[in-house]
């Protein structure tokens, strides 16, 4: 799942997916009803790749924080970010034990619940890939190399 090319717009709501590179900003298409529009570049524009969530240790990514909740609700919504208050706190700290409850504010666990809601129904969410293995690639050198101890190893046999 690549975040990277998922926005969050201040001032906007909703999440953006960028669309195309523009003269003097990017071309944006919103995930709640599809209109495209031209974000400038002096609007203020965060990745939801470079998001990340205060905890008790060290800074949990946003992609994390969704992993959780997909794992939890089985790739369905979570509860509605409209919920109150104590239920929020309560989903999120189920989903998220660890997150710090001074840092993180409401608005900031409504914000993440509707994201992940929106890009949960929208079927944006693929964690698939990350969990197969990733073999190393081979180089020239690395071939020639494993060859001989390929040999060794026969010899040893």
């Amino acid at each position: 799942m690549d975040l990277s090319k998922i926005l969050s717009i201040t001032g906007k709501p909703g999440l953006y997916k960028v669309a195309t590179q523009a003269k003097n900003g990017i071309i944006v298409e919103s995930l709640v009803d599809g209109k495209k529009f031209t974000a400038f570049s002096n609007e203020r524009m965060s990745s939801l790749e470079e998001i990340s969530i205060f905890s008790q240790t060290e800074d949990i990514p946003l992609k994390d924080i969704f992993k959780s909740f997909f794992d939890k609700y089985e790739g369905k919504a979570s509860i509605s970010h409209k919920s109150d208050n104590e239920t929020l706190k309560k989903v999120f700290e189920e989903v998220v034990p660890d997150y710090d409850s001074e840092r993180v504010y409401i608005s900031d666990i409504k914000k993440v619940i509707q994201w992940y809601n929106l890009l949960a129904e929208k079927e944006m969410l693929n964690f698939e890939e990350e969990t197969e293995e990733v073999k190393p690639e081979k180089t020239a050198d690395d071939s020639e190399t494993s060859k001989p101890e390929k040999k060794k190893k026969k010899i040893v046999e």
